[in-house]
Order: structure tokens, then C-alpha cells, then sequence
């Protein structure tokens, strides 16, 4: 098999949750241009229409796949309407996640008085939002015998990150999660059906833009961004002195979802310029 074949998508049925958002929506149209027909899952019907829109557009096969990854029943329908479009699937990127204002530890906020609602809130956005997706497209690969379960991790599992406790440990989470469905998945259903994770670094998204840029800030056209003191603090820790840009999580999701990693399982992927390597002196 030649590399271009290794790495071809052709005839791939993804399914990518969190689809409609910045980063999901890079992953979505790369694994499109690899050649995979793709799903967009996300709760905002409109927008999930609107991403499958342009990418069918661009002349790929997109669908959109309406749902709410804590809802099952919506992702049994959605599941039901996949299996009726393209009758199964081999990839699932669980990009839905973030983290919320009110599970942020900041100013008057403190590791004491965070509401348990709000931290429920978070861990079950991004870890049980996971979980389930998985469990009902993941339940499609184990009949096969084969697919690519792709999770999106974060820095925050793997350093320390002040503020953001509970995006932290769902995050973590999502990582033993990943190593746990590695084994089990490959053990019980063959080495065809793999679990692998990317952990991005900092990008500017829906959720942190206001966080990390000033937009009030006065600048020229085609200068840099004004960064916030945190985004600068981010800035300075990257050896690549730079936010990552959405298109460059896709090589590693085509990687991860292609036959170029067929014995690759269990892991999670750093993209992220360098953070986690950086020790800070």
C-alpha cells in the first residue's frame, strides 16, 4: 500500500460531534478532503446544516446529524438516520466540549464555593458527552469489527492550568478514558476497532476568544491580535510563540483515522507548539 493510499479516507463514513464549532468544523472539512463522507452532530440544527452546507459545497458527501451528545435518544435518532444515508460508520471524532464561567476558578470564585451544578455541568459536557456518542456509534464498529474512535483531550489533562479545575479533570478523564477503551475495544472486538485521543494545545475558539484577544483593542489591518494577560501568559509558554491554527489538528486526525495508524491505539497526540514539553525557565 503506497502512503497516499495509507492515509486516503475514500470511502470513510465519519461521524464528527461538536461538528458545528471552530475546531470540529477544521477536523470535519479535512477528513472530507481525505475523501470520508462526514456527519456534522451538534445541537444547533441550523449551524450543523449550515458546515455540511459548505462542505458539500466544496464537492464532498456532508450530511447534518441534529442532536445533543447527553441526549440519548436524539443520538439514537441520529444514529438511525446515518445508518439510513450511508449504512454505518468507521470514524468518531467527540469534539463537543468546554468549560463554563461559573466552573471557572477566578476572582471571587473560588475552589469552595464552585456550584456543584455548574462543575456537574462541565464533567458531563465533556466526559459523559463523550461516552455516549461512543457508546452508540462505537456499538456500530464493534459489529464490524473495525473503526477509528478519535477523542479531543486537552493540555488542561495533562498540565496544570490555574482556573479551569473542573475542564481539568474531565479532561483527564477523557484521557484514562481513551487508554481504557483501547484495550477493551481491541480485546473483545479485534485489533480493527482502535481508541486514540488528541490533546490540542491553545487555540481561539468560540468559548475563549474574549479570554485570550482584546478585541476592543485598537490595531492595524494584517497586525497581530492584542492578547489579554492570560492569552500573553499562554503565548510565552508555546517554544512556537503562537496560538495553533484549526486546520493544523487536521493531519493528526487523518492520521489517527486512517490505515496509516492501524497499530497505533491508546495514545493521546500533543498539538500544541510545543506546550507540553516546555517546562516554563
Amino acid at each position: 500500500m503506497s502512503s497516499r493510499e495509507q492515509f486516503s479516507l475514500d470511502g470513510k463514513v465519519a461521524v464528527i460531534t461538536g461538528g458545528t464549532g471552530v475546531l470540529g468544523g477544521a477536523m470535519a472539512r479535512g477528513l472530507a478532503g481525505a475523501g470520508a463522507r462526514v456527519a456534522i452532530l451538534g445541537r444547533r440544527e441550523a449551524k450543523a446544516s449550515e458546515v455540511a452546507g459548505e462542505i458539500a459545497a466544496a464537492g464532498h458527501d456532508a450530511i447534518p446529524l441534529p442532536a445533543d451528545v447527553l441526549d440519548e435518544d436524539s443520538l439514537q435518532a441520529a444514529r438511525q438516520i446515518l445508518l439510513d444515508e450511508w449504512g454505518s460508520v468507521d470514524v468518531l471524532i467527540n469534539c463537543a466540549g468546554g468549560n463554563r464561567p461559573d466552573a471557572t476558578v477566578f476572582g471571587d470564585l473560588t475552589f469552595f464555593n464552585v456550584p456543584r451544578s455548574a462543575l456537574e455541568g462541565v464533567v458531563g459536557l465533556n466526559f459523559t458527552g463523550t461516552v455516549l456518542p461512543t457508546q452508540i456509534f462505537g456499538e456500530l464498529m464493534a459489529q464490524q469489527g473495525r473503526g477509528s474512535i478519535i477523542n479531543i483531550s486537552s493540555m488542561a489533562s495533562q498540565k496544570v492550568l490555574t482556573r479551569v479545575m473542573g475542564y481539568s479533570a474531565a479532561k483527564a478523564a477523557v484521557d484514562n478514558l481513551t487508554r481504557w477503551l483501547a484495550v477493551d475495544l481491541a480485546e473483545k472486538h479485534g485489533p480493527g476497532l482502535r481508541v486514540n485521543a488528541i490533546a490540542p494545545g491553545f487555540f481561539i475558539g468560540e468559548q475563549n476568544r474574549a479570554l485570550l484577544i482584546k478585541e476592543d483593542a485598537p490595531s492595524s489591518p494584517g497586525e497581530s491580535p492584542v492578547l489579554t494577560e492570560r492569552g500573553q501568559q499562554i503565548v510565552d509558554h508555546t517554544p512556537m510563540g503562537r496560538f495553533g491554527e484549526p486546520d493544523e489538528l487536521v493531519g493528526a486526525a487523518i492520521w489517527l483515522a486512517s490505515d496509516a495508524s492501524r497499530f497505533v491505539t491508546g495514545i493521546v497526540v500533543p498539538v500544541d507548539g510545543g506546550f507540553s514539553a516546555a517546562s516554563g525557565i
